[in-house]
């Protein structure tokens, strides 16, 4: 029997989840690049090193694309998860490179009962991301709505 999904009532504030860890590649930056932000110092490596990142570098979308992903094989695809109205801020601190292993966690800070919404739950979390060398290189805070076990409105 599967374990069951994670809902609002497990998301107390202090409680983090692991992210990654997440392989970057050269041929993903670029094809991210080549679709959504064809710049040069995310196509080519000569011209990333030409560039103030030093390298082949990730898109800052892309870095978040990689979060996101990150965020969802951790905990998101295993709740009861309702989507997210929106991103506080995300920075980027640090180029992501070629040949980089991101890592991080999501720690929770608060959690609230939605009065509109009965049987869904706002959930904020912090997330930070390092490379392999223990650098920061996106930092974000959001909210994510969740379902309340047992509501009729939690879908499993």
């Amino acid at each position: 029997m599967p374990a069951e999904k994670l809902a609002y009532e497990d998301f107390q504030p202090g409680r983090r989840f692991l992210l990654g860890p997440k392989a970057v590649t050269a041929p993903e930056i670029i094809e991210f690049a080549s679709e959504f932000d064809p710049q040069p110092m995310h196509l080519d490596e000569a011209a990333g090193r030409a560039s103030i990142l030093g390298g082949l570098a990730a898109s800052g979308w892309h870095t978040s694309a990689m979060f996101m992903r990150m965020m969802a094989d951790s905990y998101v695809l295993n709740s009861l998860c309702e989507g997210a109205p929106g991103v506080d801020f995300m920075e980027w601190r640090k180029p992501v490179l070629a040949g980089d292993t991101l890592s991080g966690h999501s720690t929770v800070l608060e959690a609230r009962a939605l009065r509109s919404r009965p049987g869904l739950g706002i959930v904020k979390f912090r997330h930070e991301v390092e490379n392999q060398r223990g650098e920061l290189v996106c930092l974000s805070e959001n909210s994510v709505i969740f379902g309340m076990r047992g509501s009729p409105e939690a879908t499993a």
